[in-house]
């Protein structure tokens, strides 16, 4: 028997975390809005999940407007602080900016010397969110000069910009092992970096009751796919979230959802897209639960939560793989 799929909703993103590479209105970047996210769904796939499901009507305020309470209070800081802003823009600018590299990309991102070419890649650089992270970053060490800084992960995946914070004294925070940390390190008064990657709703919940400054640097593309992962919790949609389930960001991102499934590739895509449609040589319940143990919401039944599906992905994934993926769980 086929069952039928819900919505496909495309929480789609790109980004870059290489090295910085700012245009030259770097300060006009720095306080433009953040980009649009682009968001896909048909009439048919939103009007065929108009009502909750069972399992969503009873549940209390959801994480997403518990997430919106917290960061209302003083001690949430998110918007950065303009009187150190100037110099920390002067910083970056010394440190990540490259003359080579503006050069080519005048130059139609190729430099010739001595008969040889050197290609780069349009998309070389930080995007805009990974940007904003480090000023901040930068931004909350020079607003709270006799304070403790802390920071609960890398700031993005690149060791020249977390050494750089190292060397300002921010304390990365001790990892436990199976997800946990160790926040004994904190005290009252002390100031909380949030990651570009962002970070749990647990991780928030725990820092929001304790008396301590949190600066949160999460990638407004990133909290995009809160926001849409939180629009499936309303419509009764299981999540399915392209991206690895270890991951920083797809660990934050299913802290936001009731009940969701990760797939990293086309191929566990195809997986799930073969359960839901009852194919013939579809996976048997048990052992479809087995290889995706590690990704999926706890107490998981497939047989009830694939019969409504919602998509979003872990924005360092391809675009056009969850496009893709999209795709085949439309059909």
């Amino acid at each position: 028997m086929k069952l039928p799929i819900a919505a496909a909703v495309l929480a789609l993103a790109s980004s870059s975390v290489t090295a910085f590479q700012p245009s030259p209105s770097f300060a006009a970047r720095r306080s433009s809005p953040a980009p649009t996210v682009p968001l896909r769904s048909t009439a048919e796939d939103v009007s065929s999940a108009t009502g909750e499901a069972e399992w969503t009507k009873d549940r209390e305020m959801r994480k997403k407007d518990k997430r919106l309470v917290m960061m209302k209070k003083e001690q949430f800081h998110r918007r950065g602080f303009k009187e150190v802003r100037d110099g920390v823009e002067s910083t970056m600018e010394q440190e990540y900016k490259s003359e080579l590299v503006d050069e080519m990309k005048k130059d139609e991102y190729v430099l010739e010397r001595d008969g040889v070419k050197v290609h780069l890649a349009k998309d070389f650089g930080f995007c805009w969110g990974v940007e904003r992270s480090i000023a901040l970053a930068y931004e909350a060490v020079r607003h709270f000069p006799d304070r403790k800084v802390h920071i609960t992960n890398e700031l993005i995946h690149n060791p020249e910009v977390n050494d750089k914070l190292d060397d300002m004294g921010v304390q990365f925070i001790e990892k436990l092992g199976e997800g946990k940390k160790n926040f004994d390190t904190v005290g009252d008064g002390d100031v909380v970096i949030l990651p570009a990657f962002g970070a749990s709703f647990e991780e928030m919940e725990h820092f929001d009751k304790q008396n301590v400054e949190v600066v949160d640097t999460t990638c407004p593309w990133v909290s995009k796919v809160w926001n849409t992962v939180d629009t499936h919790q309303k419509k009764g949609l299981t999540s399915v979230i392209h991206g690895k389930y270890g991951h920083e960001e797809t660990i934050a991102t299913t802290s936001f959802c009731e009940d969701y499934i990760c797939v990293k590739d086309m191929k566990e895509a195809q997986m799930v897209a073969d359960y839901i449609t009852d194919a013939d040589d579809k996976m048997d319940k048990a052992d479809f639960l087995e290889h995706f143990k590690n990704a999926i919401s706890d107490g998981f039944d497939p047989d009830v939560m694939l019969t409504k599906v919602g998509l979003a992905n872990q924005t360092t994934m391809y675009k056009k793989e969850t496009r893709a993926i999209g795709q085949l769980l439309q059909k």
